[in-house]
């Protein structure tokens, strides 16, 4: 005789346990917490397209165009209505000049539509390519190449207030149509901008001159920057007053020291001329901004004077950081000066070193405004940036002006890419 079994008695079956995460693996709430962070990172990311990469890549786009400053804007048909002659002597007419805004690119089917003011009819025959119904005037001027210009006359008179309707037919703003080519969204690509760039005798000179501005630039600034550093790198009265004026040249505006510079090495008035003059250092003034290669040298050292206070800062921020223990230590073991700086000090700054030496070269490498305030980029000053404006704007090329502006980013980034593999390899950056 069998018994059933008693079913609270009877041990609950033993529920497999939950499979685990696999190592490596991700979790539902870890999926949604990156789902969040890009989300919250979006914003960012889009705006820095915007202001970055958008306009980057219409450099690149525009180096490959042969586009002018002229062909910023597409070809357009531009049109002057004037009314022109007597209505008292019989002999009105309204006038029609065109005009293409493009010297080379040809403006298709060019059509010109307007309408005569009630009062106002047509006398005599019509010069140019238009035709009047009614009210309606109409004019086809067909095909206007680079730089064409054509003109239409309609003679008229009026029947009403003369005043008001002179007023009413000037006022009138006629339509015109045309297709034309857009040199800039076109597809049509050519490297003749970096041929002429490449070609040119003197572009090979601007890249040494931007070399030797920038190297010495920087390694100045950073080696200026770590002796005012030192200087104040100890407690004594007037040690802020000295770190405020060390902070000057930095915080003064760009316009306002290199006007200073310029009047202070001026070779009529300049008191540093004076001063030579009156020494019988020279016999004669010397254009310190106007002559090969003392030009070089001078705004090789205005970049020094007036970006050090950059690196001072960042450098005696982590001088203050560093243990003393160090330095006691080797005082303790007859260390000299020199060898505390060399074997304690400067293995601690390396890193901050080589950052700043980054950050100057590549800031230094696109500088502008320093070298155009002072010498406008002649005597032998002329930098690749300087090359970009007048490329864009004194020859009005502004595709081979971007050409220049993609040389100098390619430029800057095999130095990053060399910086990061080879220099900064030991630093840990």
């Amino acid at each position: 005789m069998s018994v059933a079994p008693d079913p609270a008695t009877e041990p609950a079956p033993v529920q497999p346990p939950p499979a685990a995460t696999p190592p490596g693996g991700r979790g539902a709430l870890a999926r949604r917490e990156a789902r969040l962070a890009w989300q919250l990172l979006l914003p960012t990311v889009l705006a820095v397209s915007l202001v970055v990469i958008v306009p980057l890549l219409a450099i690149f786009w525009i180096s490959f165009k042969p586009v002018g400053l002229a062909d910023l804007r597409p070809p357009a048909p531009v049109v002057r209505e004037r009314l022109r002659g007597d209505a008292a002597e019989g002999d009105l007419r309204i006038e029609y000049r065109l005009r293409n805004s493009s010297r080379d690119e040809p403006i298709r089917g060019v059509t010109l539509s307007d309408t005569l003011p009630d009062g106002i009819a047509v006398s005599g025959e019509i010069t140019g390519p238009c035709t009047v119904e009614g009210n309606a005037i109409s004019c086809d001027f067909g095909d206007l190449e680079g730089g064409a210009r054509a003109e239409a006359e309609i003679p008229v008179t009026l029947t009403g207030d003369a005043e008001a309707l002179e007023a009413a037919a000037e006022g009138s703003e006629p339509v015109v149509t045309g297709e034309a080519r857009n040199i800039l969204t076109n597809g049509e690509f050519t490297l003749a901008n970096f041929a002429r760039i490449f070609d040119g005798s003197e572009f090979w000179g601007v890249i040494g001159v931007t070399i030797f501005y920038t190297f010495f630039g920087t390694v100045g600034a950073l080696v200026v920057g770590l002796f005012a550093a030192m200087l104040l790198d100890r407690s004594f009265r007037g040690q802020g007053i000295l770190r405020g004026l060390f902070l000057f040249p930095y915080v003064a505006p760009v316009i306002a020291v290199a006007f200073t510079w310029v009047t202070l090495f001026d070779p009529f008035s300049g008191s540093a001329n004076a001063l030579l003059l009156q020494m019988g250092v020279t016999q004669e003034a010397i254009n310190f901004f106007g002559q090969k290669p003392l030009a070089l040298i001078m705004v090789t050292l205005f970049e020094v004077w007036r970006y050090f206070p950059l690196s001072f800062l960042f450098i005696l921020a982590r001088m203050q950081s560093i243990d003393t223990d160090m330095y006691e230590a080797a005082d303790m073991d007859g260390a000299s000066p020199f060898q505390k700086f060399w074997y304690l000090s400067v293995p601690q700054l390396l890193g901050i070193l080589s950052v700043l030496f980054l950050l100057r070269f590549i800031w230094t490498f696109n500088k502008f405004d320093d070298i155009f305030l002072l010498t406008g980029g002649n005597a032998g000053t002329r930098v690749l940036t300087v090359n970009v404006y007048e490329q864009a704007f004194a020859v009005s090329n502004i595709g081979a002006g971007a050409a220049v502006a993609v040389v100098i980013f390619a430029c800057l980034v095999l130095f990053s890419v060399f910086f990061f593999r080879v220099m900064s390899r030991e630093e840990g950056l």
